[in-house]
C-alpha cells in the first residue's frame, strides 16, 4: 500500500533535506521544493494529501501561499501544517484564519513533527470515510453536512475554513452544552494540539462573521467558553 504525498516547501536546504529524509524513511513520497511559487507550481502538477508550508519564504511567503492554495478549488482541501520560526501568535492565527490544519515551530523535533503529520492525516482520512454518510444537521435555518464539507444558512452556501466548520459543528451538535475552549479544541484537533485562547476565539469570531444573522446563536459564556443555543 503506497504512502501519502507530502509536499514540502523550505527555503532553508539544510532543514528541507533532514525532513525529507526523515519523511521518506518513514515511507512517504516526499517533493521537496525551495520556494512558494515552486510549491504552488509542483501542488497544481499533483496534488499532495499534505502540504508542509514554511511561512518565512522568500518571494511569495507562507501566508501567502497558504491563502491561494486554499482559494483554488483543487486544493483547498488539502491539509496544511505551517512552519514558523518565530512562533508569534499573530503568524499562528493568521495561518488558521486563512484555514491551516496545524502548526510547528522551529527548531522542532522530528518526533513531535511526525506525529504532528500523522495526527492531521489520519483526521482527515476519517472525514474521508464518513463523506458517504448522511448524518447532517439542520438547527436554527443553519445545515451542516459533515460528508461534504457543506453549511447552508437558509438555504444558501456558506464558505467556511475547515477549522470553522470543525467547530461549528462540534457546538451545533450540542446545542445548550457549555464547552471551554481547551474542550473545543480537544474535540476538532486532539489533546496534544497547542493553541493560545485567542486563536479559538478568532475562529468564533470568523463564524459569527460569516454565519450573518445566525451568528447570534454561537453565544460566549463568560467565564467559561462557548455554546450553541437551543
Amino acid at each position: 500500500m503506497s504512502k501519502e504525498n507530502i509536499l514540502v516547501i523550505e527555503d532553508e536546504e539544510d532543514i528541507l533535506a533532514l525532513v525529507h529524509y526523515n519523511l521518506a524513511k518513514e515511507g512517504y513520497v516526499v517533493t521537496p521544493v525551495t520556494s512558494g511559487e515552486d510549491g504552488l507550481n509542483a501542488a497544481a502538477g499533483q496534488v499532495p494529501d499534505l502540504i508542509l508550508l514554511d511561512l518565512m519564504l522568500p518571494g511569495i511567503d507562507g501566508l501567502e501561499i497558504c491563502r491561494r492554495l486554499k482559494k483554488n478549488p483543487e486544493t483547498a482541501a488539502v491539509p496544511i501544517i505551517m512552519v514558523t520560526a518565530k512562533g508569534e501568535e499573530a503568524d499562528v492565527v493568521a495561518g488558521l484564519e486563512l484555514g491551516a490544519e496545524d502548526y510547528v515551530t522551529k527548531p522542532f523535533s522530528n518526533k513531535v513533527l511526525l506525529a504532528r503529520i500523522k495526527n492531521v492525516l489520519r483526521r482527515h482520512a476519517h472525514g474521508a470515510q464518513a463523506s458517504g454518510k448522511d448524518d447532517s444537521l439542520s438547527i436554527h435555518g443553519i445545515t451542516i453536512n459533515p460528508g461534504r464539507n457543506e453549511v447552508l444558512v437558509d438555504g444558501d452556501p456558506v464558505d467556511l475554513t475547515f477549522t470553522e466548520f470543525r467547530v461549528l459543528h462540534f457546538l451545533a451538535s450540542r446545542p445548550g452544552w457549555v464547552f471551554t475552549r481547551y474542550q473545543i479544541v480537544n474535540a476538532v484537533r486532539g489533546d496534544d494540539y497547542a493553541v493560545t485562547d485567542r486563536a479559538v476565539d478568532v475562529q468564533i469570531v470568523g463564524l459569527r462573521k460569516k454565519l450573518g444573522t445566525c451568528g447570534k446563536y454561537i453565544e460566549t459564556v463568560r467565564g467559561v467558553g462557548y455554546r450553541f443555543k437551543d
